[in-house]
């Protein structure tokens, strides 16, 4: 008997949605005062060009606020209790699903009466109603 072991890891959560997460939970622990570019950069070590493309989406969407200048930075454009982890995937992902067919650039033909989907929806809105509870606010408390 041959056993073929398979380890696959999901993402809930990608690299950009973390990123994102990570500068606005700093950000939010400066609680009110400017942090800049360069501050975020070396305290969290995060690549440059990642770095750019976040801010600029998180200051279009409301997210954060910048400032220009020599004072210039970044701080939240709204308090840390009305920023949602779902709402920061969403800008980032699209959310979190579990019922996207698992057969990589194929639809099943099986979706109708696929049994195994069935519970995946169950714990996909199981999930994405313990997310909606998570606020930048509940991370900051740990």
């Amino acid at each position: 008997m041959i056993l073929i072991k398979y380890h696959y890891t999901m993402n809930v959560i990608t690299r950009h949605t973390d990123y994102a997460i990570r500068a606005i939970l700093y950000v939010a622990k400066a609680k009110g005062a400017v942090v800049s570019t360069t501050e975020l950069q070396h305290e969290l070590q995060l690549p440059r060009p990642f770095m750019r493309k976040i801010f600029q989406i998180l200051k279009k969407e409301g997210i954060l606020k910048s400032l220009k200048g020599n004072k210039g930075g970044f701080l939240l454009a709204q308090p840390p209790e009305k920023l949602l982890l779902v709402d920061i995937m969403r800008i980032f992902q699209g959310g979190f699903s579990l019922t996207e067919c698992f057969l990589k650039k194929h639809i099943c033909p099986n979706i109708k009466k696929c049994a195994l989907r069935k519970r995946m929806k169950r714990i996909e809105g199981f999930v994405n109603k313990e997310f909606k509870k998570i606020t930048i606010a509940t991370l900051l408390k740990g």
